[in-house]
């Protein structure tokens, strides 16, 4: 994922701005793995192969994701003071 497409990005459930934490990078410095994250709603987005998990919900397999999550949480080791949980269907930041 490019630079330039993260400027384009929005929560597509609250339409918030979303806050990118970058993992792993190329050499062209395309965004490999990361996280997009939602302050309005508490939502994250992982980036995985270059590609932002964006999708409703209903239509996310939360198991293919969490090897990410915990990467990220394993990155982030607590910077922020943020946890990321799976709850009632969503991956949400918990302080």
């Amino acid at each position: 994922m490019r630079m330039e497409t993260i400027t384009k990005l929005c929560c597509p459930f609250d339409r918030s701005d979303v806050t990118l934490r970058i993992i792993t990078k190329d050499e062209q410095d395309n965004i490999l793995e990361g996280v997009l994250s939602c302050a309005g709603c508490n939502r994250v987005y992982p980036i995985v192969s270059g590609i932002p998990i964006m999708s409703p919900d209903e239509y996310r397999d939360f198991k293919l994701e969490r090897p990410m999550l915990e990467k990220l949480e394993k990155f982030l080791n607590g910077e922020q003071g943020k946890e990321l949980k799976i709850s009632g269907g969503k991956i949400k930041a918990i302080e």
